[in-house]
């Protein structure tokens, strides 16, 4: 998307974002018109408020934030779905959940399934890995009984945000890592040391507590609760495989990347880049999904009928999520291209605080104000890169420094993040409670993280 130079300060900018934000909340919560429409017309608005040029207004703003977001997440939940789908009605979910309630207990499920989310988030971005979590979870909650939605969703939902943030090889830590020049390997065992207890705090705990005060039964995302289970489930490992195979490919994605990013590889040669384009997202689902519609389906009986309404179903219930979210990017687009994140940047680049405090409070400003993470973590990158790589900090220092921008880049997600309606409507909730519950989790992570990061930086 092209920079178009905005004539508006600072002040005048942010006061358009918040007041876009407000809107979209009133919108919403009161006069109850639907999401999708709300940030359809309040990012027109927002466009024509800043000044963005008439003429390109709609098609290189609105229509191409709208599609770039699709283009990252439609493939991602759409092939998600139908995996979590073939999964739930394959009964597959329910052998898995009663698997882990006899091997951990009813006490320490959800604790159990905020674990396997961190593992399973090491190579998967988080609304891949969330979108096929989410079946076990849901069915594990759903095995319990009662109202326990947050607890079993934010443990999972919270751990694959904590590895998407804080672990290469993600692309923000990585990007942020060449920018600052930092080791890739020291920021990545740094990240590993302060992913456990910062889940824990912020994802864990916070789930049990968010539980009790707003007690929610679970969606009927994948399907209704377990009245109607196939004879013949498939066996634990073979759901198992299904859950790690997207997990594998997408490995050779990132895992070859941060490697041609410390010169291991070379990310030109023919057989690196055919292990990439495997292990790309939305191919490493779709092989997948195959597998599962092979697997979990034909090998199991099922007829090409019975599997192609399965499939159809599945898309029609995820299309509102996938369209709100859209339109969220939509948004977030037009806030960037206002120029909000260029103005934050150059008013706080000259604060004169410690490097480590900078990188932090300026990846949260440019998070809250327009909403991507990759963006406030990669412009915090660049605009502070040349003071630390002059600055003679350690190899530790430095990545620490790219941490902080990480947690930074976190904080508090709503209504101008793609990711906030992503997790509000997967889960069934409205903005509201999706404010008061995901939100306060984004910020809660930042902060958490910061403060493990912070300690790391005063120790060594």
């Amino acid at each position: 998307m092209e920079d178009w130079t905005q004539t508006l300060g600072t002040g005048p900018l942010l006061g358009i974002a918040a007041a876009a934000v407000l809107l979209i909340l009133f919108l919403v919560i009161k006069v109850r018109l639907h999401a999708f429409l709300v940030l359809i017309v309040v990012s027109l608005l927002t466009a024509i408020a800043t000044g963005l040029p008439m003429g390109v207004l709609v098609n290189e703003v609105l229509v191409e934030s709208f599609g770039g977001t699709l283009g990252a997440v439609a493939l991602l939940i759409g092939l998600g779905a139908i995996i979590g789908r073939l999964i739930e009605s394959s009964g597959g979910a329910k052998v898995i959940a009663e698997k882990m309630v006899s091997i951990f207990g009813e006490k320490r499920a959800a604790f159990a399934l905020g674990i396997t989310s961190l593992i399973l988030g090491f190579p998967i971005f988080f609304d891949a890995g969330l979108i096929v979590m989410l079946p076990i979870i849901f069915a594990v909650a759903r095995r319990i009984g009662g109202k326990n939605l947050l607890l079993f969703g934010f443990s999972g939902a919270a751990a694959f945000s904590v590895m998407h943030v804080f672990l290469p090889p993600h692309p923000g830590p990585v990007a942020a890592t060449e920018l600052f020049g930092a080791d890739l390997g020291v920021v990545l065992l740094l990240g590993l040391v302060i992913a456990f207890p910062t889940w824990y705090l912020s994802g864990y705990l916070w789930g049990k507590f968010v539980n009790k005060r707003y007690p929610m039964i679970v969606p009927a995302l994948f399907g209704e609760k377990d009245d109607d289970q196939p004879v013949n489930p498939p066996k634990v490992g073979t759901v198992v495989a299904i859950l790690l195979l997207p997990m594998v490919l997408i490995f050779l994605n990132t895992g070859l990347n941060a490697l041609g990013s410390v010169g291991a590889v070379d990310r030109d040669d023919t057989w690196v880049q055919a292990l990439m384009l495997i292990g790309t997202s939305p191919v490493a689902l779709l092989i997948t999904a195959l597998v599962a519609l092979l697997v979990l389906g034909k090998f199991r009986g099922e007829n090409g009928s019975a599997l192609e309404k399965l499939v159809e179903g599945t898309l029609g219930s995820v299309a509102s999520v996938i369209l709100i979210t859209g339109a969220g990017g939509m948004f977030g687009g037009v806030l960037r291209a206002s120029g909000i994140g260029d103005a934050l940047s150059s008013s706080l680049d000259g604060l004169g605080m410690p490097v480590i405090f900078a990188a932090y409070l300026i990846a949260v400003a440019l998070r809250v104000a327009q909403g991507s993470a990759t963006v406030a973590l990669v412009t915090t990158a660049g605009l502070l890169a040349p003071a630390v790589t002059s600055g003679g900090f350690s190899v530790i220092d430095v990545a620490a420094i790219t941490l902080a921008a990480a947690a930074g880049s976190v904080f508090a997600s709503h209504v101008n993040d793609s990711g906030f309606w992503l997790v509000g409507r997967l889960m069934g909730m409205d903005v509201k409670t999706t404010l008061k519950t995901w939100t306060v989790q984004q910020a809660i992570e930042s902060v958490v993280g910061f403060v493990f990061v912070l300690a790391v930086y005063a120790i060594f």
